[in-house]
């Protein structure tokens, strides 16, 4: 999304920044329809346990490092460059980690879980480094099969994609209510703003107008019949043919990225 929008010329609003975050939740939701039975078996604790001990991690990091993400994210240069990176290291990865001998997700025990969720920093603390890509080689550094690491994958993206998108929610709230204001972060951190006026009808109605509703339900709903349809094709291509053709796409796609940034097709 950060590389399209200079592309379309969309440009950045509390609505936008918003929208790529919430349709990504929209793809995640789709691997909670593909393995609804593990994830609304209630008798299994330990899977959720295991989901929440993940995710602390990113939600620790990404509270107290929000300046440097923001800060990356607004760098097309550097992601390109992690982009390129990570696709090097999924070149290699089928060689790195041999024998895997966790073939189950119920032999992934706290301690792997937790491993995993740290390799999940990496995708905010480099942005361009997809957190899939990061928490599926966290998941093969713990001996994870190549195929279960990735449904790790997704089943941690659920609980992450949705603490970012409620924060990224009402930070769009937040946003769109100082700019309907015409006040700066400064002089509101000066003024008793309550989460009632931010998330207030009035402020609601003029974040989501007709056009954004649309543009966010549409977005939505292709996000999630694309995942529906791609999921299952990624985890059997993963099982069958290993990372190899995704490394070779990200180092393509970044390549490509440079090329239009220093050519100045791209502004950062």
């Amino acid at each position: 999304m950060k590389f399209a929008n200079p592309l379309l010329g969309v440009q950045p609003t509390p609505f936008n920044d918003m929208f790529e975050v919430v349709i990504q939740l929209a793809a995640i939701l789709a691997v909670v329809i593909l393995y609804y039975k593990k994830f609304f078996d209630f008798k299994r604790i330990k899977f959720y346990f295991k989901l929440i001990i993940a995710v602390i991690p990113a939600l620790v990091v990404g509270f107290l490092l929000k300046k440097h993400i923001e800060g990356a994210l607004g760098n097309l240069t550097f992601i390109a460059c992690v982009m390129i990176g990570g696709g090097i290291v999924l070149l290699f990865i089928d060689k790195l980690f041999k024998n895997p001998t966790v073939e189950t997700e119920d032999k992934i025990d706290n301690k792997k879980a937790f491993v995993i969720g740290c390799f999940q920093v990496l995708s905010i603390i480099f942005p361009g480094l997809s957190r899939s890509a990061a928490t599926i080689i966290g998941g093969m550094t713990q001996k994870l099969t190549r195929s279960l690491a990735a449904e790790f994958s997704f089943f941690l993206a659920v609980p992450t994609m949705m603490a970012a998108s409620i924060k990224s929610f009402y930070d769009a709230c937040k946003d769109n209510y100082l700019l309907a204001n015409n006040l700066t972060e400064a002089q509101a951190k000066g003024m008793d703003i309550h989460t009632k006026d931010i998330l207030s009808g009035q402020n609601l109605g003029s974040l989501f107008t007709h056009d954004n509703t649309i543009s966010f339900i549409t977005g939505c709903v292709i996000s999630f019949i694309v995942a529906l349809l791609a999921i299952k094709f990624f985890i059997g291509f993963v099982k069958k043919y290993g990372f190899r053709f995704w490394g070779f796409y990200r180092i393509v796609v970044g390549a490509i990225m440079l090329a239009l940034i220093f050519s100045g097709k791209m502004n950062q």
